[in-house]
């Protein structure tokens, strides 16, 4: 694989190509995780204009274009808005990233997909192969990173790109920490639901029944169980042994759920002091989806 050339710049800009079945899917993904901005097959002749939306609008610091095949005519288009875009912008070099792979590999992943190939001529999937190389040579040439997807998975693919364009502030895993209400349905998003209808329930005390567990007084009745300082120790042990796990196989986020009869009470308690116990290892997004349902309900009866 070849070296890649670090960008400074305060707008970064990844163009993405390379052979048809190759991966660009997976790649496009993948610089979405990352924060950049993707535009998906824009015709070459308007990347210019693009581009100056992009400054004019102040928001977007990077930007990843994913261009496919379409024709020789196509390329050379290309090739004239890379220049035009270094000429035009000293604190901007477009990179390239090529990702390829053999003929045989190909092949077999358009048998398996049962596509036709762009190119192919009466159905010939290898005939159409050899053409797109041909028509690909010189920006293979030109490509900053090349990346050979024969042998590696989409998911290795997804770690190679990771590795080159993840900013070493940049964090791209994270956790949201959730409470719900079973009486609600259980979120069809998580990744790990708890259920914590065992632990006490405020409900049943009349001074905490309109409150919440965000309210001390309801979180203080939740954790100053045996029972539930017992479950939390368990179960914060628990996520932090599986967390790392997650972040290995590729997953750029986790949503644990914790959940009590109407997440209002226990599940709001658990999930503030699970959230911020995994903040000091991970970003942590805490959000509690019943917590005033059955206000609602109440003011609307």
């Amino acid at each position: 694989m070849g070296a890649l050339v670090k960008m400074s710049e305060a707008i970064q800009l990844v163009v993405v190509t390379g052979m048809s079945g190759a991966g660009k899917t997976v790649a496009m993904q993948s610089f979405e995780d990352l924060g950049y901005f993707c535009v998906d097959n824009m015709p070459p002749a308007l990347i210019n204009k693009f581009w100056e939306l992009v400054k004019e609008s102040g928001k977007i610091n990077k930007v990843a274009l994913v261009i496919d095949l379409r024709s020789r005519a196509f390329y050379d288009e290309i090739f004239t808005m890379l220049q035009e875009l270094d000429d035009g912008n000293d604190n901007l070099r477009p990179q390239i990233i090529f990702l390829d792979a053999s003929d045989e590999e190909l092949v077999a992943r358009y048998k398996e997909t049962r596509r036709a190939h762009p190119l192919a001529m009466e159905g010939r999937i290898l005939e159409g192969i050899h053409r797109e190389r041909e028509l690909l040579a010189e920006l293979r040439s030109k490509a900053k990173l090349v990346i050979d997807t024969s042998k590696i998975s989409p998911r290795q693919l997804r770690e190679e790109l990771f590795r080159n364009f993840e900013s070493d502030q940049q964090t791209t895993f994270h956790v949201n920490v959730m409470s719900f209400g079973f009486k609600y349905g259980v979120p069809i998003d998580a990744d790990i639901v708890m259920d914590v209808r065992f632990l006490p329930n405020p409900y049943y005390i009349k001074d905490l029944r309109n409150k919440t567990g965000n309210d001390q007084a309801v979180y203080d009745y939740v954790m100053n169980s045996e029972k539930t300082e017992e479950f939390y120790q368990q179960f914060i042990k628990m996520l932090r042994f599986v967390m790392p796990g997650y972040e290995k196989e590729g997953k750029t986020s986790v949503t644990i759920a914790i959940g009590c009869t109407g997440g209002q009470h226990r599940s709001v308690a658990l999930a503030n002091r699970i959230g911020h116990a995994l903040q000091t290892d991970y970003p942590v997004n805490i959000t509690h989806r019943d917590m005033n349902k059955r206000k609602e309900t109440v003011n609307r009866s």
